[in-house]
C-alpha cells in the first residue's frame, strides 16, 4: 500500500496512534488536525479541550458514560453473521449492528457522551449540526436525557430528502434551523454552527457529530465512538473464533470508521474506508475526498478536502446524505498517507444495488451511507473468496425511504422468485 512517509516515519506514526498518542499536544495527526479557528472561538476551544482532559477518562464520568450506553443506547451492539451474503460472495461475512443502537445509528454513543460533558462544563444550551439527520436525532435524544435545550442546524437540501429525521428530532424536543446558504448541505450547515457558537461561546456547547474539525473533537469523537471497534473485536474472537481478515466502513467524515477501525490498528486486519463515489470522478460529482482531494483547511483543521485549482472548497455530491461532505477528519488523512488504511469509493447505483441485496438476503434495511461499504465489500470478496470480512453498519435505512422510493426495487422477492 502506497504512503506518503518513509518506511520508517510512517511506522512511527502508526505506533504512536496505537498506543494512543496522537494527536499531540496540538492537535495534530502527523502533518493533519490542528486548530485554525477565528480568534473570537479560541477561548471556547481552550475551556473545551481543559474539560475533554479533566474528564473525559475520569473514573465518574466513565461510570456514568458506560451506564447510559447499556441502560439507554442498548450496548453491546449484536455482531451479526450473514449466511446468505456469505454464500452468496464466497466469503465469511459478519455484520456489527450500530443500526441497532438507540435512534438507529452509531451517532448515539458520541452524542450522549457530549451531552453528559456539556452538563459538567456548565452548558447553557446545545447546539449541533446534521447531514443524514441521524446526528440530530441523536443530539436531540441526547439533550432531552441530560435536560438541556437544542438546536439543530440543516441544510435544507437535506432537510428535504431526510424528512422522517426532521420531523423525529422536532419530537425529541430539539429546534431545527434550516440552513440555506452555501451548498445547502453537511458543510454548510457546520459553518451555520460556528457562527452560532460565537454569538456565545461561553453558554453554549457545540456537539459535532463526526471525527472533524478543530482540536479537540476529532480526539473527543474518536474516544466516543470506539466503543464500536472494541465491542467487533471482542465480538468476533468470540463468536467467529478469530479476527477478521478484513474490515469495511463507510467514510463522510469519518466517526463511524474510526470508531470501528482504532481498535483493530494493532491487528493483522486490513482496513478498508468507503467514500461516495457519486455519480462520476470529476468535482462536484462526488464526495470521494481522499481518493481525488488535496491538502488544505477546513472548517478548523488541516485535512485532506475537495478543492479546486483556487483552493475553493467545492460542492459534492452522494445519494447518501451522511457522506455528502467536502472534507474528511485528520485521523483518516493520516492513515492513508501511512498507508495503515485503503481508501476507496463506491458509486451510487452500486451502494443502492448493495442495499437491495442486503435487503433481499438478511433482511436487513442499512442505510444508504454504509451501503457503499457492502458495495466495496462484495468486489473485495470477489477478488478474495475465502476470506473473513466485518462490516460496520453505521445506522438503518428508514431515514432513507423518501430517498429510495425513488429508485423502485430491482431484486426479485422471494414469492415472484
Amino acid at each position: 500500500m502506497s504512503t506518503l512517509f518513509a518506511a520508517g516515519e510512517a511506522r512511527a506514526f502508526l505506533d504512536a496512534a496505537i498506543k494512543g498518542d496522537l494527536p499531540d499536544d496540538r492537535g495534530r495527526f502527523g502533518p493533519f488536525g490542528g486548530r485554525y479557528v477565528p480568534e473570537t472561538l479560541v477561548p471556547a476551544f481552550e475551556r473545551l479541550e481543559k474539560g475533554v482532559h479533566e474528564h473525559l477518562h475520569e473514573a465518574a464520568f466513565q461510570s456514568e458514560f458506560q451506564k447510559e450506553l447499556r441502560e439507554w443506547v442498548g450496548r453491546p451492539t449484536a455482531l451479526t453473521f450473514a449466511p446468505q451474503l456469505s454464500k452468496a460472495w464466497a466469503a465469511e461475512v459478519w455484520i456489527k449492528r450500530e443500526d441497532l443502537a438507540h435512534t438507529g445509528a452509531h451517532k448515539i454513543n458520541n452524542a450522549i457522551g457530549q451531552a453528559l460533558l456539556a452538563k459538567r462544563l456548565g452548558a447553557q444550551r446545545v447546539i449541533a449540526e446534521t447531514g443524514a439527520g441521524q446526528h440530530g436525532v441523536a443530539a436531540a435524544a441526547a439533550c432531552a436525557r441530560v435536560d438541556l435545550p437544542c438546536s439543530v442546524y440543516m441544510g435544507v437540501v437535506d432537510m428535504e430528502r431526510q424528512a422522517p429525521n426532521v420531523d423525529r428530532i422536532r419530537r425529541l424536543g430539539a429546534e431545527v434551523i434550516a440552513v440555506e446558504s452555501g451548498d445547502k448541505t453537511l458543510r454548510a450547515a457546520i459553518d451555520e454552527a460556528l457562527r452560532a457558537w460565537v454569538t456565545d461561546p461561553n453558554g453554549i456547547y457545540y456537539l459535532l457529530g463526526s471525527a472533524v474539525g478543530a482540536h479537540p473533537y476529532p480526539y473527543l469523537v474518536r474516544e466516543l465512538q470506539t466503543v464500536i471497534g472494541k465491542e467487533a473485536r471482542q465480538q468476533m474472537l468470540d463468536q467467529a473464533g478469530g479476527l477478521p481478515d478484513v474490515a469495511f466502513a463507510c467514510v463522510g467524515g469519518g466517526s463511524n470508521a474510526i470508531g470501528l477501525f482504532y481498535p483493530l490498528l494493532g491487528d493483522d486486519v486490513e482496513l478498508i474506508g468507503v467514500e461516495a463515489g457519486g455519480t462520476g470522478v470529476g468535482l462536484g460529482q462526488n464526495a470521494a475526498t481522499l481518493a481525488t482531494g488535496t491538502p488544505g483547511v477546513l472548517q478548523g483543521a488541516y485535512t485532506i478536502i475537495l478543492q479546486d485549482d483556487d483552493g475553493q472548497v467545492q460542492e459534492t455530491h452522494s445519494i447518501s446524505a451522511g457522506l455528502d461532505y467536502s472534507g474528511v477528519g485528520p485521523e483518516h488523512a493520516l492513515l492513508q498517507a501511512i498507508g495503515r488504511v485503503k481508501y476507496i469509493s463506491a458509486t451510487d447505483d452500486e451502494a443502492l444495488e448493495a442495499l437491495e441485496e442486503l435487503c433481499a438476503t438478511e433482511g436487513i434495511l442499512t442505510a444508504l451511507e454504509t451501503a457503499h461499504a457492502y458495495a466495496a465489500a462484495r468486489k473485495y470478496a470477489q477478488q478474495n473468496p475465502g476470506k473473513r470480512i466485518l462490516i460496520g453498519n453505521s445506522g438503518r435505512g428508514d431515514k432513507d425511504m423518501p430517498t429510495l422510493t425513488q429508485y423502485p426495487a430491482r431484486i426479485r422477492s422471494h414469492e415472484s422468485a
